[in-house]
């Protein structure tokens, strides 16, 4: 099974940037849609954005639609999140998904405050 580990999350302050990374563990992720998720405190769960095997098409959340961008590179099974012009309302945990699966990583927490 696929497993998948983030990385990039930190502290920034309103209008900063970010750019999230998830590792896959297999070389067959280049089959495979990817997704970021994210989770504030006391609110559910929310997708974030989705990319295709290919990369060739992606679609974003309302909410971060202009702002984020999802990329990968299947060469080094990593997807990833580039997050600009962050807002306060962005703080949560970000997780990476083998999209449509139970496939999740551990998480990385972004922290957007002056």
């Amino acid at each position: 099974q696929v497993q998948l580990a983030e990385s990039g999350g930190g502290l920034v302050q309103p209008g900063g940037s970010l750019r999230l990374s998830c590792v896959a563990s297999r070389s067959t992720f280049w089959y495979y849609s990817m997704s970021w998720y994210r989770q504030a405190p006391g609110k559910e769960r929310e997708l974030v954005a989705t990319i295709t095997s290919s990369g060739g098409s992606s679609t974003y959340a309302d909410s971060v639609k202009g702002r984020f961008t999802i990329s990968r590179d299947n060469a080094k099974n990593t997807v990833y999140l580039q997050m600009n012009d962050l807002k306060p309302e962005d703080t949560a945990v970000y997780y990476c998904n083998v999209f449509h699966t139970t496939i999740w990583g551990q998480g990385t927490q972004v922290t957007v405050s002056s």
